[in-house]
């Protein structure tokens, strides 16, 4: 656990932005650190009409533990479902703005810290944690994760796209496999690349036909 503290301590340090977010509106922002990870820091800001942004930082994990190419640190607007962002927002309400407490303090593996703050008229709070006992919060926690995945992916496509579009075909498998088991969520995060992968002739046609299907999923 001594890197899950130092990662713990990482994300306590960082500035919150609530004042700024409460004068554009309800806000929820999500803060996840990992050093094990790459991207070892990302920030997720949901709006309740599903506009966000999101912003990672790869950070200094083993190489080793990483894919061939990596992807870039993002820093981009993103758009989520509508029931998605209900659903964050409702997970918000049911827990007064996250101003309880979220951590189980039980002895279980490292998943990463999650801190999830609220700004609004209603008022702000945030907790953190590695492991809840809320389900709510836990599972919330994981399809943030989950989002967050999705994200860093559709950049790593365009990298792949870019560098080494043969690379593309185990990619798109790998991609499809974590959409199915949930791993990844909300694929409409992607669904620029996707498009342009769908469009491109110059790629596989294995790789175009897996990307149609995602975009399909994207839709639903």
């Amino acid at each position: 656990m001594r890197a899950g503290w130092a990662a713990l301590a990482a994300l306590a340090a960082a500035t919150l932005a609530l004042p700024s977010l409460a004068k554009e509106g309800p806000a929820v922002q999500v803060d996840f650190s990992n050093p094990g990870l790459s991207p070892q820091r990302w920030t997720l800001i949901i709006y309740p009409d599903g506009n966000g942004h999101f912003h990672s930082e790869r950070g200094t994990a083993p190489v080793a533990s990483l894919k061939a190419i990596e992807a870039p640190d993002v820093d981009r607007d993103i758009r989520l479902s509508a029931p998605f962002a209900e659903r964050v927002f409702q997970a918000a309400r049911n827990h007064k703005w996250f101003s309880g407490e979220c951590e189980s303090h039980l002895k279980v593996a490292f998943q990463g810290w999650k801190r999830l703050s609220y700004a609004g008229p209603e008022g702000q709070g945030s907790c953190q944690f590695n492991y809840s006992r809320d389900k709510e919060i836990q599972s919330l926690g994981d399809s943030l994760v989950a989002v967050a995945g999705a994200v860093v992916e559709g950049a790593r496509l365009e990298t792949l796209l870019a560098h080494d579009p043969l690379g593309l075909d185990s990619e798109l498998e790998y991609v499809t496999e974590a959409v199915g088991n949930g791993q990844m969520q909300q694929i409409c995060v992607i669904r620029g690349i996707l498009e342009r992968l769908v469009e491109d002739e110059s790629v596989m046609e294995r790789v175009r036909k897996r990307a149609r299907i995602l975009l399909a999923k994207a839709d639903e």
